[in-house]
């Protein structure tokens, strides 16, 4: 079993509080992408459980047992980082035993596991080769190689494909999904990328300011976002937010006088200031819907197929809707926006979902 759990974590660098009573359980065999803004905690909190930050209070285990005090070679990790760090002067094959070899591992297992990773991460062809003769990706796959071969019960990935071109990273995402289905590891995944996050987790974990704002499955946290955070850090482009406030009946007004005939929470009371939310894929233009707002297109991205409007409210406020096709709209014209109530977000005061 290689769970790894987190308890009331805490991490200072003096009066500065980095990670804040973090409580978190990665499953035996899951993948969890931790991300946030940048200053959040998570690569913090990667290198905390790999013994490479000191911790001030907390408890962490890595498959039942405690690693507080455990120095990293003992904590039965691996970690791959941003950077490939590899020996230039040294082959593929090399890079990849080096560890095996300080840990006087026999020559025969060096071979194997060297070998097998090879095959799993299609570098057979190029165990001879030095890094200079590589390129990015064989570069990272080689990083991820020397990881497989210690047979650790949990791997750590902090923001490995952030050096790699667009398609590239792509391709490289692509093999780490299919080398966690392969190897059933346990993984935990910093990234800033979206993408990342919502195609290769099982589970996602929002940081902000050194707290979890919530951890739960990738389409738990698009549809069910706890707050007005985790909403509009979820999701490319982000959600558009409106303020409004509850009149009588359930209209909901906003602030350029448009109304909205909606459902209310049962929490929601006349009178209250509220926070509507609607992502862009879930808004049409033109077509219909149980809700429409009307104003005028700034700009329209074309990106093939799909795109996204730009469309300014007569408040002044721009909100961004996708496009299908060629909607034969230009900039200036008049537009209406629509979208059902299923999809639409209420966020309290405080920020809090309602609902």
């Amino acid at each position: 079993m290689s769970e790894v759990k987190i308890e009331k974590l805490c991490k200072s660098y003096g009066p500065v509080e980095v990670l804040k009573d973090i409580d978190l359980t990665v499953e035996d065999g899951s993948f969890v992408v931790l991300v946030g803004p940048s200053g959040c905690g998570k690569s913090t909190l990667l290198r905390s459980i790999a013994g490479l930050e000191p911790v001030n209070s907390g408890n962490m285990t890595i498959g039942g047992k405690q690693v507080n005090d455990l120095p990293p070679a003992q904590r039965e990790i691996a970690m791959v980082f941003q950077s490939y760090a590899l020996y230039p002067h040294m082959d593929v094959y090399n890079n990849m035993a080096f560890g095996l070899k300080f840990a006087k591992t026999p020559k025969a297992e060096i071979d194997a596991r060297v070998n097998e990773a090879a095959r799993i991460l299609q570098l057979e062809p190029l165990l001879k080769r030095r890094p200079r003769e590589l390129s990015g990706g064989q570069r990272q796959r080689v990083a991820i190689g020397r990881a497989i071969v210690r047979k650790p019960q949990v791997f750590l990935f902090d923001e490995p494909l952030s050096n790699l071109d667009a398609a590239l990273r792509i391709n490289t995402r692509v093999e780490i999904a299919k080398l966690h289905k392969m190897l059933k590891a346990t993984i935990m995944y910093v990234t800033h990328d979206q993408v990342e996050a919502m195609t290769l987790a099982d589970k996602i974990v929002v940081m902000n300011n050194g707290r979890v704002e919530q951890a739960g499955r990738p389409l738990e946290l698009y549809y069910k976002p706890n707050n007005l955070f985790v909403a509009g850090f979820i999701g490319s482009p982000a959600m558009n937010f409106l303020p409004a406030q509850v009149k009588k009946g359930g209209t909901l007004a906003l602030s350029d006088g448009q109304e909205l005939k909606a459902t209310l929470p049962s929490s929601c009371k006349t009178g209250d200031s509220v926070t509507l939310g609607f992502r862009p894929e879930h808004m049409t233009l033109g077509g219909t819907g149980n809700f429409a707002l009307t104003g005028t297109v700034d700009i329209i991205e074309r990106l093939g197929e799909s795109g996204f409007a730009h469309v300014r409210l007569p408040s002044g406020q721009t909100i961004i809707a996708e496009v299908r096709g060629d909607p034969r709209t230009s900039s200036g014209q008049s537009a209406k926006l629509t979208f059902n109530a299923e999809n639409l977000h209420i966020f309290n005061a405080e920020g809090r979902r309602l609902g």
